[in-house]
């Protein structure tokens, strides 16, 4: 990759390797998330929301910048209004299969519906569909999704935010939610699998006895690498409990279920008898068979970086010497596991700085590349305005993008991970 070198070096604790800021002049801006490369096939741009302010929850309506960097030229530039963000994911932003496209959630602020926005940001050609996005296949053909409106009353900073009064409520075993399938091309959407079909038909069988009086919605959904299976998590919880959960707490349930692109063969990869040990981010293996996780197998309440089959089978720790945090992801190259940490967990520094741990599955040794700040005033308000780093590879394998709080503001960054990774995998 080129990366311009009019794009400020963070040298602050000493980095490991090479990183640059690439927003040093657009404050309040971040990437996706873990899972998913804001920069573009080619490795030339950058996709990232800019906040309209960094102190508050965003109201119905708010509109926030869709923001296009040139890592050749170190260009700066608004592309684009949206009002379907959050602020742990923002809006979503997926590139297609090229340079020529984003896809990104927008609402409709009349009707509240959400809507699937595909952009050319170079030309401005836009088209408008009826859905919303959460991950888009790797040939660019299909967008899947939960229900953006339903996943804020789970948790906040995820989905889009619309009136009280226009989020629907999932009572029972919902027939008319559930994971969503858009084509990326007609705009045509489809319910791929409700609610009550998991619960009809994964394997093993859950009881819908003990969950019949409550509520279930959809969250995370991701295709594999090799774009031929889904991953998708549910929420269940009581009635009766304080919306949104916002925390792990008795009586709620989560379970990780794998399927076909076509709904078929549903399997519970990680029931609510396993998370609710305690655990969290999972993501798929490069080999698009196995899940990783962080997750407390020992019963001692201690995060592990842990492995398991599509169908659940097979679930142990990835290493034994090297606890679990943040969100981490398996390199193609199978020897190296990055992750990050949250600010309160062990592994950070007590100082609001955190580390990007790169692990070394051959070695068992683990380095901290960059010691980024994490702390801001938002999180006094709501833990839902905390600044993750959410490290993501980029899609030539040997950098990686991630979000900071820096200079009293959100700033993205990238390193470069050549010297870490090598060249051959």
């Amino acid at each position: 990759m080129n990366i311009s070198k009019n794009f400020p070096s963070y040298t602050d604790f000493d980095p490991l390797v090479p990183v640059r800021c690439i927003t040093p002049k657009t404050n309040g801006c971040f990437h996706r998330f873990f899972d998913t490369s804001p920069v573009s096939p080619s490795g030339r741009y950058v996709a990232l929301l800019q906040l309209p302010q960094e102190h508050r929850l965003p109201e119905p309506g708010e509109a926030a910048h869709i923001v296009l960097v040139d890592l050749h030229t170190a260009e700066e530039r608004i592309v684009a209004e949206t009002c379907g963000w959050e602020t742990q994911l923002g809006a979503n932003i997926n590139w297609g299969p090229d340079d020529n496209f984003i896809y990104y959630n927008d609402v409709d602020t009349e009707t509240w519906q959400e809507l699937c926005v595909r952009l050319n940001p170079h030309t401005g050609d836009k088209k408008i569909m009826k859905g919303s996005i959460y991950r888009i296949s790797p040939d660019g053909k299909t967008i899947i999704s939960a229900c953006l409106k339903r996943m804020r009353r789970t948790q906040y900073g995820y989905g889009i935010v619309v009136p009280d009064e226009h989020i629907p409520r999932n009572f029972g075993f919902q027939e008319d939610d559930g994971l969503y399938s858009l084509h990326a091309e007609t705009g045509e959407r489809t319910l791929l699998v409700s609610i009550k079909d998991v619960f009809d038909r994964a394997e093993p069988a859950i009881d819908k006895e003990l969950y019949k009086h409550g509520e279930c919605y959809g969250f995370h959904c991701k295709f594999n690498p090799q774009g031929d299976r889904i991953l998708f998590t549910m929420r269940w919880f009581h009635t009766d409990l304080e919306q949104p959960w916002n925390r792990i707490a008795d009586g709620l349930s989560f379970w990780v279920v794998t399927m076909n692109t076509d709904g078929s063969d549903i399997l519970v990869a990680v029931g609510p008898e396993q998370w609710r040990k305690g655990g969290h981010h999972i993501n798929w293996f490069p080999d698009g068979q196995r899940l990783s996780m962080n997750l407390c197998l020992d019963g001692d309440k201690q995060l592990a970086l842990v492995q398991v089959d599509a169908d659940g089978s097979n679930m142990k720790k990835i290493i034994d010497s090297i606890p679990g945090s943040g969100h981490p992801t398996v390199h193609p190259n199978g020897l190296h596991i990055v992750t990050d940490s949250y600010e309160q967990e062990k592994v950070a520094f007590g100082d609001g700085t955190v580390p990007l741990r790169f692990i070394d599955l051959q070695s068992g040794s683990e380095a901290t590349i960059v010691r980024i700040n994490v702390s801001n005033p938002g999180t006094e308000v709501t833990n839902a305005l905390r600044v993750d780093p959410h490290p993501a590879w980029t899609p030539d394998y040997k950098h990686l993008v991630f979000n900071g709080f820096v200079d009293g503001t959100r700033r993205v960054y990238i390193a470069d991970m050549t010297s870490l990774v090598g060249t051959d995998f």
